[in-house]
């Protein structure tokens, strides 16, 4: 094996050590190019992103109409009937004492606590309804009937 001497490694400790200050940051050139992409990142990215909150609100009134129809099947099937519109969804989790009062209403209800559409606001029943036995609505997000995109209604009809 041949001895390493001072010859196999050219240079002073001080010369090496400027060598390697002088690689070790980014100039300004890299820290542009890697901003630019970084902007070009977010242009792309963030309108899709922004998006995606008003979809998410929909899926979830969609899902709570799902739960909110399965619900009320079921009390249909205990009951004999529908609650009524004055009953409203309050009868899937706390008996009724307005008349049709129910015979064979389960202990402990249909539903632990009837949700509000994702905008804060109940969602609308109609028993009998226009388009079903009942009828379920949110208005989205401006709260009025129609309108599209944030602001369409959710109803349950649009999945029968």
């Amino acid at each position: 094996m041949a001895a390493v001497s001072k010859a196999d490694f050219p240079g002073t400790r001080a010369q090496k050590k400027r060598a390697l200050r002088r690689d070790a940051g980014l100039t300004l050139i890299e820290l542009m190019v890697v901003v630019v992409i970084l902007a070009l990142l977010a242009v792309v990215i963030v309108p899709r992103v922004i998006d995606r909150p008003d979809q998410a609100r929909a899926a979830r009134a969609q899902a709570d109409i799902a739960a909110i129809t399965a619900a009320l099947n079921l009390y249909r099937l205990d009951t004999g009937s529908l609650p009524s519109t004055d009953q409203g969804l309050a009868a899937l989790a706390t008996r009724p004492t307005a008349a049709p009062v129910p015979q064979n209403w389960a202990q402990g209800g249909y539903l632990e606590r009837v949700p509000d559409d994702p905008w804060g606001r109940p969602y609308l029943y109609l028993s009998p309804g226009v388009h079903g036995d009942f009828d379920l609505v949110s208005y989205g997000a401006d709260g009025r009937s129609g309108g599209s995109g944030a602001d369409a209604d959710i109803t349950s009809w649009q999945g029968r």
